[in-house]
């Protein structure tokens, strides 16, 4: 029974090891999202840093354009990033898992 538990501590400890190098990992996915004109564009990584962000000089002329631009491009390049990051940690953390009897209803 404690070579059971010594051997689940372990594997978790491991995942857990995997899921921080998985978060390292996602600093170096890029992830582009930009408005339908292309007038903006923006970069960020998988764990939601920005990168970068691109201007054209027609927007500058425009201060409320804009500003609703990036909310929205800011916003959706957010929820992709999200997303790419929730999908990597969640299937590291499913791999690493212990069979713990009645956890399977989390699957």
């Amino acid at each position: 029974m404690f070579g059971d538990m010594m051997g689940m501590m372990g594997k978790l400890k491991e995942t857990q090891q995997k899921v921080e190098e998985t978060k390292e990992r996602l600093n170096t996915v890029l992830v582009d999202e930009e408005t339908s004109d292309g007038l903006l564009k923006i970069t960020l990584t998988a764990n939601r840093e920005i990168k970068t962000i691109s201007i054209s000089d027609q927007l500058l002329e425009d201060r409320e354009q804009l500003e609703d631009y990036l909310i929205l491009t800011i916003n959706k390049a957010i929820a992709k990033a999200t997303k790419v990051n929730e999908t990597e940690l969640a299937a590291v953390a499913k791999e690493g898992m212990p069979n713990i009897p009645g956890l399977d209803l989390f699957k």
